[in-house]
């Protein structure tokens, strides 16, 4: 098994602000403009943690899951 270098505990100390700013963040938007939101925070956040190996781990697991779920 490869060691994970994804970071997979919680590391937010206050995670609520975050998550009331994201959801007003989509406020009055269109399901398109939500997309397109999410897509460029998704984006800056992948170019802030730089690591491709991570991104991909990322990835990995969150296909993993929605096959899971289905």
């Amino acid at each position: 098994m490869t060691q994970r270098t994804l970071r997979l505990e919680p590391r937010i100390a206050h995670p609520d602000p975050l998550f009331k700013a994201l959801a007003y963040l989509h406020k009055g938007l269109t399901p398109e403009e939500s997309l397109m939101v999410d897509s460029k925070l998704l984006f800056f956040l992948i170019n802030h943690i730089g690591d491709e190996d991570v991104v991909m781990e990322a990835i990995e697991l969150v296909k993993a899951e929605m096959a899971a779920e289905r």
